[in-house]
C-alpha cells in the first residue's frame, strides 16, 4: 500500500475525499506503532487527512504538497509545549510514508466551540472572547525558536498580500463603495503595519473550529486549542482578526472583551485602520463570506466606516 503523488491541490482533494482509498494506510501507520486501530474515527472536515485512534490519539497525514503545514504544526506543538495554560495537542510520533509527513498527537477533550459558540448567552460570549484574547497573548509571549526561520517572512507576506489585494477583493465581489476606498488603505499599509517589529508566533485562525470548550454547571470556558497547520512569525495584531470577524460581530462588549483580554484598551482610529488593513490582507480574507454582522454591507457607505461597525468604541 503507497501513498499517491499529487501535483494540485485538486487531486488530492478528491483523494483525500475517498477515505476507503487511504484509510488502510493511515491505518497500517499506526500499527507501525503499535497504536490501537480497533475504533477509527475519519475527520471529514479541515485540510489533511485525519483519523481519530481510539479516545486519546489522532493520527495527522500532510501530502508533500502542503508540507510546510506539517512544518507549521510540529514546530508550533514543540515550541508552545508547557507553555500555555490552555491544553494543545502533544506529539506521540512522527514519521514519513511515501514522502508523505505525518504525526500522531494527543486527542484534547472538550465540545467544539462552532457547536456551542452560536447558542451561548452575550455574558459567555464576552467571557470567552476575554480569554480568546488572553490565550492569543500567552502563545504571543512564547519564544519564536525554530518557527523564526518560517516560510514566508512577514515582510514579503505582507507585501504580496498588499500587491494582490485589490485583485483578490474584485474577484471575491467586494462591494465597489468599498473598493473604491482601497487604494488609499494599501498606500497607508506599509506604515500602519509594522514590516520588521520582533515577530511573534501567528496562529492565524483563532476562530470557533480551532477551540474545544468545557461547560460547568451551564458556564462555558475554553479547554483546548488545536490546529497550527497555518503559523506565521510576523505581527501580533493579525492574531485579533479571526475572533473578530467571526465572533466579536461588531457588538461592544463583546469587541471591548478580545481586546481588553489581548492586553489593548480602547481601539483607536489608528488601530482599527490597522486592523480592517490587515483583515483584507489576510491570507483567507474574504469580507462577504467571514464578517459575521448581519446586514454590514448596508450598515457602511466606506471603509472608514466599516472599520468603526466593526470595531466599535
Amino acid at each position: 500500500m503507497t501513498l499517491p503523488h499529487f501535483t494540485d491541490a485538486e487531486s488530492f482533494r478528491a483523494f483525500r475525499s475517498d477515505a476507503p482509498r487511504w484509510l488502510p494506510i493511515a491505518l497500517d501507520i499506526a500499527r507501525g506503532h503499535g497504536l490501537d486501530v480497533s475504533a477509527p474515527h475519519v475527520f471529514s472536515t479541515g485540510t489533511n487527512h485525519v483519523v481519530g485512534l481510539g479516545e486519546t490519539l489522532i493520527l495527522k497525514i500532510f501530502p508533500p504538497l502542503l508540507r510546510a503545514q506539517f512544518v507549521s504544526e510540529r514546530g508550533s506543538l514543540t515550541q508552545l509545549k508547557d507553555r500555555l495554560d490552555l491544553p494543545i495537542p502533544e506529539i506521540v510520533a512522527e514519521g514519513e510514508r511515501d514522502g508523505w509527513p505525518y504525526l500522531v498527537i494527543t486527542r484534547l477533550s472538550g465540545t467544539l466551540g462552532s457547536e456551542v459558540w452560536p447558542s451561548l448567552p452575550e455574558h459567555q460570549k464576552e467571557r470567552l472572547l476575554r480569554q480568546i484574547g488572553e490565550t492569543i497573548a500567552s502563545v504571543q509571549r512564547a519564544p519564536l525558536g525554530p518557527l523564526a526561520t518560517i516560510e514566508p517572512r512577514w515582510d514579503d507576506f505582507m507585501r504580496r498580500q498588499i500587491q494582490g489585494c485589490r485583485a483578490r477583493h474584485t474577484r471575491l465581489g467586494l462591494a465597489p463603495k468599498f473598493l473604491a476606498g482601497l487604494d488609499d488603505l494599501l498606500r497607508d499599509a506599509e506604515t500602519l503595519i509594522p514590516m520588521d517589529a520582533p515577530p511573534v508566533i501567528l496562529i492565524g485562525e483563532y476562530i470557533p473550529e480551532n477551540f474545544l470548550l468545557a461547560g460547568d454547571g451551564g458556564r462555558w470556558s475554553l479547554a483546548g486549542l488545536f490546529d497550527f497547520g497555518d503559523v506565521l512569525a510576523g505581527w501580533r495584531d493579525y492574531d485579533l482578526l479571526g475572533p473578530s470577524a467571526f465572533m466579536a460581530a461588531g457588538r461592544p462588549g463583546r469587541v471591548k472583551s478580545l481586546l481588553e483580554g489581548f492586553g489593548y484598551a480602547k481601539p483607536d482610529f489608528a488601530l482599527k485602520r490597522r486592523l480592517l488593513a490587515l483583515m483584507l490582507l489576510h491570507r483567507a480574507s474574504d469580507l462577504n463570506a467571514h464578517i459575521c454582522i448581519e446586514g454590514w454591507q448596508d450598515k457602511a457607505a466606506d471603509l472608514v466606516e466599516l472599520q468603526e461597525l466593526i470595531w466599535p468604541g
